[in-house]
């Protein structure tokens, strides 16, 4: 399976649950994850997409952190399999 697979498949995904998933670029930023969701009644989440196995850079670890401490969910994303459970964290009530 590869990143781009995984990463079209959290989209596929997040739309199936009235989401948006937008591919997230941030000029002048290095390390901000790859894609930011949006789903219904405001909430926002983040997701750094890996190849199976794959780890984040240091760098990238450094903005996940920033962003966990400003309140935000942050995944790190490297199995198909995990997409509905970053979905489920992302909406509790609503992802089936």
């Amino acid at each position: 399976m590869t990143e781009k697979k995984i990463e079209q498949a959290l989209v596929i995904a997040v739309k199936t649950q009235g989401g948006i998933c937008w591919k997230f670029v941030s000029p002048g930023t290095a390390g901000v994850p790859d894609r930011i969701i949006l789903m219904p009644m405001g909430r926002i989440a983040f997701v750094e997409v890996k190849a199976p196995g794959e780890r984040p850079r240091k760098l990238q670890l450094a903005r996940h952190r920033l962003l966990r401490r400003l309140g935000f969910k942050t995944f790190v994303l490297d199995n198909i399999d995990d997409i509905q459970k970053i979905i489920k964290e992302v909406m509790p009530d609503e992802a089936s």
